[in-house]
């Protein structure tokens, strides 16, 4: 069992980053894998890759996101974050921290593994998205990757127990803006203006029970979570703007959603004279796990195969870039009855967890 996955990751929380500003982080990775017998590349800004070449013709791959959020830390934890407004409250540096442990016994055991190992300490997961970036500079093509591997800390599962299931595991997300314009007038003149607040709420309850309505294999979930409208309480709204979020799993899904949204708002244009403008993010395709390449996982571990899931989870999460040009399956890993991802006061076992998901990890690069 693996205690250098415990050191790495409290090493790691004591010093969060943003984004792609992560020097501290990258310096600390860096220093762990230089002394190995992997060659290091920084590929986009705030990345370093580590690929280590055993004279095969393919190469097995392993991501780890590393940035982290701006959270004030509620832990109390004795190497609780040094970096004010700053923490890792999603895991990532039990990430990283499993993924150096995993680098370092490859080092020791390059000459006897089946497949080349590339390394990917990637940022910019909790943002715009790292994996794309590293998947644009073309360097799982160069490395001759055949298949990639994740995995993620998850709150309410058995504490140090990975899961898993086939296809979908995790959302498409799509941030989803409607801009309202109407005609601002006093309200003693009220007929004169276009009223775009009362335009917004008729958008969003429709939008709500297309949604709800829609018949499908997997849920879908499309909510508003913030409406700003007007200027003063005894005029017209001349402008409202609702901001939510579309999570869907499969591509025609979300097709049909962003025709749907495009075509209440283009009803409600013509029914109120307002201006009605519907913008989705491109956002993050669906986590889903290839169906060969998982039941090659569940058919050669047997019982240390991860357990599996009845069902995906809303969340969504950038490794989807990677399935996009390679087979891949993602994993959670249990933290038990925990805070919540993204709370100021999440914490977990790390003693128990972390060398758990380094075993089951390990596991993945004898598979043939």
């Amino acid at each position: 069992m693996s205690t250098s996955a415990v050191v790495h990751r409290r090493a790691l929380h004591r010093i969060p980053e943003l984004d792609r500003h992560l020097p501290k982080t990258l310096a600390y990775v860096t220093s762990v894998l230089e002394p190995l017998n992997g060659a290091l590349s920084f590929p986009t800004a705030g990345s370093v890759c580590a690929f280590f070449d055993a004279g095969k013709p393919e190469t097995v791959v392993f991501r780890a996101d590393m940035d982290a959020l701006s959270v004030t830390e509620a832990t109390g934890l004795p190497y609780a974050s040094v970096h004010p407004g700053r923490m890792h409250a999603c895991g990532h540096d039990g990430h990283t921290a499993m993924a150096l442990a995993l680098a370092e016994y490859v080092s020791a055991r390059l000459s006897e593994l089946p497949r080349n190992v590339l390394f990917l300490f990637q940022p910019a997961e909790e943002t715009t998205g790292g994996a794309r970036e590293l998947c644009n500079t073309g360097l799982l093509e160069r490395c001759h990757a055949v298949r990639v591997f994740g995995l993620h800390l998850w709150p309410g599962l058995e504490a140090g127990r990975v899961f898993s299931r086939p296809g979908p595991l995790m959302a498409r997300s799509n941030e989803v803006t409607v801009t309202v314009t109407g005609k601002s007038v006093h309200l003693s003149r009220a007929a004169e203006g276009r009223d775009a607040l009362a335009a917004g709420i008729a958008y969003l309850q429709r939008a709500y029970d297309m949604a709800d309505s829609l018949p499908l294999e997997e849920p879908l979930v499309l909510r508003f979570g913030r409406m700003v409208s007007g200027t003063v309480r005894n005029a017209v709204s001349g402008q409202t703007v609702l901001e939510g979020s579309l999570r869907t799993y499969r591509e025609e899904t979300y097709l049909l959603c962003r025709e749907r949204l495009a075509e209440i708002g283009a009803a409600l244009a013509a029914e109120t004279g307002c201006g009605v403008n519907v913008h989705l993010s491109e956002g993050y395709p669906a986590v889903w796990n290839h169906e060969g390449l998982y039941g090659t996982i569940r058919t050669q571990l047997g019982a240390d195969a991860p357990a599996e899931l009845d069902a995906p989870v809303l969340a969504a999460e950038d490794f989807s870039f990677y399935q996009k040009n390679v087979p891949g399956v993602f994993f959670f890993l249990g933290t038990g009855d925990t805070a919540e991802l993204h709370a100021p006061s999440f914490c977990f076992d790390d003693e128990t967890v972390l060398p758990r998901g380094v075993e089951f990890l390990k596991k993945l690069l004898w598979l043939v």
